[in-house]
């Protein structure tokens, strides 16, 4: 028999990691855009765990009935998703508050922003960061080459 245990702290451990990380991205969107605002600090915590259960649940039946426009867009259409959500969530938090559409989209690249920096930091996540140094005889070669192969000799940021 398996047992459960391990996937269950496994699962904690991950919900607890994307909270910390979702309040994180949160706080820096808050101190950055100045027409995002919170009452107190309860209100920022329960303003996360909102945005990351909204995120969670509401996000992938809005990717998939937005397809179309993700598509047309090549997937720059994600962030109107994503400020959505982050005006959903002040609608639905006392307390924290986003004035308009453009401050919850600069408040939605911000949390995404830091999100991908502190997944690839932590190492969680499908994101990947890879830095390297080329040279310039090795840039045509390096095309016919697989990303993941890491040769060490050159300034290549791959996202």
């Amino acid at each position: 028999m398996i047992n459960a245990e391990p996937k269950q702290k496994q699962s904690l451990k991950d919900f607890l990691h994307q909270f910390i990380v979702g309040t994180l991205g949160v706080l820096i969107a808050v101190n950055v855009v100045e027409s995002i605002t919170y009452d107190t600090p309860t209100t920022l915590l329960l303003a996360s765990l909102v945005l990351g259960a909204l995120n969670a649940f509401l996000r992938p039946l809005l990717l998939v009935g937005c397809l179309p426009l993700l598509i047309l867009t090549l997937g720059l259409f994600l962030m109107v998703i994503n400020a959505i959500l982050l005006q959903l969530t002040a609608g639905l938090v006392d307390g924290f508050e986003v004035a308009n559409f453009w401050s919850a989209f600069l408040g939605a690249l911000v949390i995404s922003v830091v999100t991908l920096i502190a997944n690839t930091l932590t190492g969680n996540g499908d994101s990947k960061v890879h830095i390297g140094r080329m040279s310039h005889d090795q840039t045509s070669t390096r095309r016919n080459k697989n990303y993941d192969d890491d040769d060490g000799n050159g300034p290549v940021i791959d996202v």
